[in-house]
């Protein structure tokens, strides 16, 4: 006796119904799956190092959108803190007379500045990373570390060109950095990156549930400026507050401490000529604290991050 028709199972009448059978016989995978601190911090490293090239990819897309249909393409890229230069160079150095007192005032000030556009650009961007990638982040599963980590690769780019000027332009004043004091660059880049690194996957995961967030950054961005030594000299700072309580507050500050250690690297003029010049006792065991702090708050900040990811597409 034939077995009735509900007890038959149907075929498939198309390829997409093909499909769909052999879909529904792979294995569950599981997605954002709560694990522990340290658990859930090597698999996230390992999730991220799988999708290496869609990373890769994500930053030669942000590059390539930056420039689309620019005629100079990357040279833009300088434009910014090249105006940014001449105006503090005027405005601050010769109006108010800051670069009588600061020896090369020039090349400090580009500096800074070469250092705040890497922090502020990982900072901004990676912001609104996750937002501006709601289509990706609803529609396919994929590591979303990856686009905060997308902002940084784009934003090291850029730092890459401003600071391969940076270094001609001190070759062509006849400044170029070649002494020991050269290894505080390396130890200042690192700070500014990991900790631009760390806002940058907290904020871009708060971001999505407080769309604020960007605007609550744009107005801490503004005041992190000028708490932090780019358009005047620290010596100013300390004639001022001596070594007093509110200039190891000051010292505190991670990112302070970063743009000191790329000018003592790289403003040759600044360690050379006395006593227009001060630099903080031990600049780098406060550097090489701060790293090691920086490093435990981006991990923190993963944390945070793979915690709050799960619902990223209903909020998006």
């Amino acid at each position: 006796m034939p077995a009735p028709d509900d007890c038959v199972p149907a075929m498939p009448t198309s390829a997409r119904d093909q499909r769909a059978l052999e879909i529904s016989k792979l294995p569950l995978a599981s997605v954002s799956e709560k694990q522990g601190f340290f658990s859930g911090t090597r698999a996230s490293i390992a999730d991220v190092w799988a999708h290496r090239e869609l990373l890769g990819l994500l930053v030669r897309r942000e590059i390539k959108a930056r420039y689309k249909d620019s005629s100079l393409g990357v040279i833009w890229s300088l434009v910014r803190p090249l105006a940014q230069l001449l105006i503090y160079y005027f405005a601050i150095g010769e109006i108010l007379g800051v670069a009588r007192n600061v020896p090369s005032f020039a090349i400090f000030v580009f500096v800074g500045l070469t250092m705040w556009g890497l922090f502020t650009e990982i900072v901004s961007s990676g912001t609104s990373s996750i937002v501006n990638n709601a289509g990706l982040v609803k529609k396919v599963y994929l590591p979303r570390e990856i686009f905060p980590l997308g902002s940084v690769g784009g934003a090291l780019f850029n730092f890459a060109i401003q600071f391969g000027i940076l270094l001609v332009a001190t070759l062509v004043a006849q400044q170029f950095p070649l002494g020991t004091d050269l290894l505080y660059a390396p130890l200042a880049f690192l700070v500014i990156l990991v900790y631009g690194t760390a806002l940058a996957l907290f904020l871009s995961a708060v971001n999505v549930y407080l769309r604020d967030i960007q605007h609550v950054v744009e107005v801490a961005l503004i005041i992190l400026f000028w708490a932090s030594p780019i358009v005047y000299s620290f010596t100013f700072v300390h004639d001022l507050l001596g070594n007093s309580a509110l200039e190891q507050l000051y010292l505190s500050n991670p990112i302070t401490l970063a743009v000191l250690g790329m000018q003592k690297a790289i403003w040759v003029a600044g360690s050379t000529v006395e006593p227009l010049a001060y630099w903080p006792p031990d600049l780098a065991i406060r550097m090489s604290v701060a790293l090691v702090i920086g490093i435990v708050l981006a991990w923190l900040a993963q944390r945070v991050f793979a915690r709050l990811q799960g619902n990223f597409a209903q909020e998006l």
